[in-house]
């Protein structure tokens, strides 16, 4: 599969930092790091915007989807209130990440830090057509744990 070239700028100051890159051959998300210029801490039930120093031009038809990363969201309850995140195609400012402390204690954000993983992938684009109703299937309308636990 061939990839996409994504054009990205950095905001002033947030040079030093290393552009998101996958770390493993079949990973699907490259980490997003913290652009913060000091130390940064989320307490517990708090949310932080987490700036990281990147903006992005995605090409039509593509978004890019930030989500959390499950290690600090195992070991320290950290994640997103607005999960996945959605970028989109138009969009050009900087890339921001609202993290939410679910934890028990609080959680430093130093710069550098991995806080969110970023997820490039093709959007449909529809047309919405009217009808009277729709095909019928096995599952029908069930919804919300009908299937059982």
């Amino acid at each position: 599969m061939s990839g996409v070239v994504v054009r990205v700028t950095r905001v002033a100051g947030a040079e030093d930092l290393p552009l998101p890159a996958y770390e493993t051959a079949h990973a699907a998300g490259m980490d997003l790091r913290a652009a913060v210029t000091e130390e940064i801490t989320v307490a517990p039930g708090e949310r932080a915007l987490i700036p990281t120093g990147l903006c992005i031009a995605l090409p039509p038809g593509t978004e890019a989807q930030v989500r959390p990363r499950s290690g600090i969201a195992l070991r320290n309850g950290i994640s997103m209130v607005n999960t996945p995140g959605t970028i989109d195609a138009d969009y050009r400012g900087e890339i921001k990440v609202i993290l939410i402390n679910h934890g028990q204690e609080p959680f430093v954000i130093a710069r550098g830090d991995r806080v969110a993983q970023l997820v490039v992938a093709p959007v449909l684009r529809v047309e919405w057509e009217e009808a009277e109703s729709l095909d019928d299937t096995a599952r029908g309308a069930g919804g919300f744990g009908h299937t059982g636990v």
